[in-house]
């Protein structure tokens, strides 16, 4: 039944579709037939260069700047695409930062930081659009939270915290929406080659050591992020909300043992 997975006529915003998971996911939105793709992201050459990919390859798209942190930026971007399109039917949000620290070295202006954009920002994304979507009576969003949301390690404190903290934003948006047509998810990735991740790729016994982990004793590539995503906001999906999708290559089904011998 492919039609239900298609996402003809919707009119879709990726925020953060400069890079990464956000650029594959931006791509992977007019390819399986998006009506308008807007790609907002903090760097504006970033976003105009995959909106100009996405029309080389035949789809519609426009650029704009926008950081999530910024009181009022998401509602005037997101209300500047209802104002061009009629509507907004799909809206991903990708963005966060990291300060690897350990807990008694963190300063408050770094806790502040990551709060502030993983967080406050998420936070800015799903108000503004449930605003829209409400109204409507129908669209889909779609934040990012991490396998963090569940599991940590040394120096990912605050970052784990504001992971866990999504996947709350969206259990509770889902329930105050859902009877206005609105459905609200997460995507939890596990460990995933991208600008975010470029710190631990750079370091050959850490990148290795993640890399064991996983059962596929792989990273993850941010075109694999596109498939969870891109369900979540189509038709396919229709009685999915208030939930998280974890592609993590395994990650949380593994307890970090050794196989015993025989196996």
């Amino acid at each position: 039944m492919p039609d239900l997975f298609t996402l003809d006529k919707k009119v879709v915003a990726v925020i953060g579709a400069g890079s990464g998971i956000g650029e594959a996911v931006a791509l992977g939105a007019a390819g399986q037939g998006a009506a308008f793709v807007s790609c907002l992201d903090v760097n504006d050459a970033a976003a105009s260069r995959v909106a100009a990919d996405i029309a080389r390859a035949g789809g519609r798209s426009s650029a704009a700047t926008l950081d999530i942190a910024a009181d009022g930026a998401v509602a005037s971007a997101l209300a500047a695409i209802v104002g061009a399109h009629g509507r907004l039917d799909a809206v991903v949000c990708t963005p966060a930062i990291n300060v690897r620290k350990p807990i008694l070295a963190y300063t408050g202006d770094e806790f502040d930081r990551v709060v502030r954009v993983n967080l406050r920002g998420n936070f800015n994304v799903l108000q503004a659009a449930g605003r829209i979507m409400t109204a409507q009576k129908s669209g889909s969003i779609v934040l990012f939270s991490s396998i963090r949301s569940l599991v940590t390690e040394p120096g990912q404190s605050v970052y784990a915290m504001s992971k866990a903290g999504i996947l709350q934003l969206v259990k509770t948006a889902a329930t105050e929406w859902a009877m206005q047509g609105v459905r609200v998810n997460a995507v939890g990735p596990g460990v995933i080659e991208t600008p975010l991740t470029a710190q631990i790729k750079n370091n050959k016994d850490w990148y290795d050591a993640y890399a064991r982990k996983s059962p596929m004793q792989r990273w993850g590539q941010a075109s694999e992020m596109v498939g969870p995503t891109l369900f979540l906001l189509s038709d396919a999906a229709s009685y999915v909300t208030g939930t998280i999708i974890y592609a993590d290559g395994g990650w949380l089904a593994a307890d970090g043992r050794f196989n015993p011998p025989g196996m």
